[in-house]
């Protein structure tokens, strides 16, 4: 899905296991944006790591397969964990970080094991809201998570006028690779960070 939005393109094999940092400058609404994007491994980890990966990011899109009944049972999870370390780390800040639940896959319909029906209930009990899409058959569904979060980070006032974040990073942060995406980055623009948890289950 991030190597979709950044590139336009479909990897359609690619190792689930491997964690990257990508930075990718793009263009929303005429503004340069400078996208920060933390796209993790599809593989469960102790909560130390977890924790540290949820206090590096501005916001968050939670990915689970509709063609996977356990995938979007840990969706409630994350948004959870998501709102408990954030709220407890930003004391006095009343908006909590924008998430976005998105329902990957959606062109295997012989093989959904999550109808629209059951996204549509769980959006509306934890006040986000829910895309489906299909990361194979269209970049502009993608493309509109990613927007969606932008869009509130805006309404918000959470995005910093500049190039990628000088933030601090854990030890384990510096450690996950950076992939610069475009070869040539804009000076100025508007700079955000997504985690992206895509698939968070067990093996």
């Amino acid at each position: 899905m991030t190597v979709r939005f950044i590139t336009k393109r479909f990897i359609g094999e690619y190792d689930p296991t491997l964690e990257t940092i990508y930075r990718h400058t793009g263009v929303i609404d005429g503004e340069f944006v400078h996208f920060e994007i933390l796209d993790t491994a599809g593989q469960e980890e102790d909560s130390l790591q977890l924790q540290e990966k949820i206090k590096w990011g501005d916001s968050f899109v939670v990915v689970y397969s509709v063609t996977d009944r356990c995938s979007f049972d840990e969706v409630m999870r994350l948004c959870f964990l998501v709102n408990h370390i954030h709220s407890a780390n930003k004391k006095g800040v009343t908006e909590l970080p924008p998430v976005v639940i998105v329902g990957n896959k959606k062109d295997l319909q012989f093989d959904r094991m999550v109808s629209t029906e059951d996204a549509e209930k769980l959006s509306k009990a934890l006040k986000y809201p829910c895309f489906e899409i299909s990361t194979r058959d269209s970049y502009e569904e993608t493309a509109e998570v990613f927007n969606a979060l932008y869009y509130e980070l805006m309404r918000q006032g959470c995005l910093s006028p500049a190039t990628f974040k000088k933030r601090t990073a854990s030890k384990l942060m510096e450690k996950i690779p950076k992939i610069y995406a475009n070869s040539t980055l804009i000076a100025n623009g508007r700079s955000l960070s997504f985690n992206s948890f895509r698939d968070f289950i067990p093996e």
